[in-house]
């Protein structure tokens, strides 16, 4: 499946229709791969702002590497997949130190890094380097799957290696790296997942998907994805004054990030250890779902007013003013944001 006009076609709609982005007036292969890291599972809207303030905070590798893991993670506050900036501080770290801050050129040496795949590599390789590699989103799976009419399922190791020969074989000779941000551009922006705009599209005569009536059905995936059904008791212990959190430290969602101490139990048969609130009066409490890509959420925010400060080895007690200073997830922002009165950064 070779289409000679592909690229071409491509490339030149790319150049009419394209975003202006920071990270695309770069060859710098740090500030590209900070870019891919966080556009992994997010949007250009939502990630722009991050980039931004990543780029400001950490304009080299050195500046990322020596940072505390806690200005990484309050940094990424909000976008979620926190592994992401955790991979990303760590493989920051063993270019600074090991690699003298000198970054990976080229795609072997690439996907070695912490938080580094395929795609990630191929498209670091390419934009900063120009090496010949192609890229495999989940936007060009949808252009090359509807053009080409690509019927095997994109996440099956078949259907997977069918798309990177398919891929492979339809860059052009120079100019890889523009041709790889014109078909990731042309699947955000044209060949949309739903209200495509074929119309207007330069491949529409040629389109397999669009003569056959399957727009919609591809890519096919095989998979449909399972959520886990969890159940999360936050005990608010606070005063005027302190309030107190704990640390994730488990591998598991929002590792190293900071919450209120935590119950893990079904909710309609719970309720705080006495040992827990003894000197405390329930003030509210607050029941919501949060839903994550794997997970479903049941939680529920058990708010105490302290009568009488204790100590605790696994909470920390911490000063309210100081909240904004601690990473914490989302769903806990969120409620301090709406419950505690604190302005979060």
């Amino acid at each position: 499946m070779v289409d000679d006009d592909f690229s071409l076609k491509l490339i030149k709609w790319y150049k009419l229709n394209k975003r202006n982005l920071p990270w695309r007036e770069s060859k710098d292969p740090f500030k590209i791969w900070i870019s891919e890291i966080i556009l992994q599972q997010t949007k250009v809207d939502q990630g722009l702002p991050y980039y931004l303030k990543f780029i400001k905070k950490f304009p080299n590798v050195h500046d990322l590497a020596k940072a505390n893991e806690n200005i990484v993670l309050k940094l990424w506050q909000g976008l979620g997949y926190y592994s992401r900036a955790r991979n990303l501080h760590y493989s920051a770290k063993y270019i600074s130190k090991h690699l003298n801050g000198q970054f990976p050129k080229n795609y072997n040496e690439l996907i070695k890094l912490k938080g580094v795949g395929k795609y990630t590599a191929s498209a670091i390789a390419s934009f900063a380097f120009n090496e010949k590699k192609a890229v495999l989103d989940g936007n060009v799976f949808r252009v090359l799957s509807r053009y080409f009419g690509v019927e095997e399922p994109i996440d099956t190791t078949f259907g997977n290696k069918i798309f990177e020969d398919i891929a492979y074989r339809n860059l052009p000779r120079k100019n890889v790296d523009t041709y790889n941000q014109s078909i990731m551009e042309f699947g955000a922006l044209q060949c949309k997942p739903v209200k495509p705009k074929c119309n207007s599209c330069p491949f529409e005569s040629k389109c397999f998907a669009f003569n056959n009536n399957k727009i919609l059905s591809l890519p096919i995936k095989s998979k449909k994805i399972i959520k886990k059904e969890r159940f999360f008791n936050f005990i608010v212990l606070r005063n005027e004054k302190f309030i107190f959190l704990e640390k994730r430290i488990k591998n598991d969602i929002w590792k190293n990030m900071y919450q209120f101490p935590l119950f893990e139990e079904p909710i309609e048969s719970f309720y705080p250890p006495k040992e827990l609130i003894k000197t405390s009066i329930l003030s509210k409490k607050t029941e919501l779902t949060h839903l994550l890509t794997h997970q479903k959420l049941y939680v529920v925010f058990w708010d105490f007013e302290i009568k009488k400060l204790f100590q605790n080895k696994k909470y920390e007690k911490i000063e309210i003013k100081k909240l904004n200073e601690y990473a914490v997830p989302k769903i806990v922002e969120n409620y301090i944001n709406q419950n505690i009165g604190i302005h979060r950064l």
